[in-house]
């Protein structure tokens, strides 16, 4: 279960999961950055050994850990959210700290659209 919830953040760099699979993903991932960082031959089959997916670890090891080489760790964060209707369990984001979040910018209006307005 861990190795496939880490292998959907490597993927999408963002998770929403109960708040206890985040933390127990959370040390499982930053291992997997950390050996990905290294970058040898070794340190991959160790990944795919964990991660099982070979997909996962090119991107991991090729797009993802590169983007860390200067961090010393706490690669991953976890935003916290409201509880569950069902169950009531806590529910959370799981993501990786350097990755920026895209929002929706703003609808310009132009100049010809503004007297058009005004004219309303």
């Amino acid at each position: 279960m861990l190795a496939n919830l880490v292998c959907s953040l490597i993927k999408h760099k963002r998770v929403t999961t109960s708040l206890a699979k985040a933390k127990a993903a959370r040390s499982v991932a930053e291992k997997m950055v950390t050996l990905g960082k290294a970058g040898t031959i070794h340190d991959r089959r160790l990944a795919v050994a964990r991660l099982h997916h070979e997909d996962v670890v090119k991107i991991l090891f090729s797009e993802l850990a590169p983007g860390f080489k200067e961090r010393r760790g706490g690669y991953t964060r976890i935003v916290k959210l409201n509880q569950r209707q069902g169950d009531a369990s806590q529910k959370a984001i799981l993501e990786f700290v350097e990755m920026v979040v895209e929002t929706p910018a703003p609808a310009k209006t132009t100049e010809a659209e503004k007297p058009a307005e005004a004219a309303k």
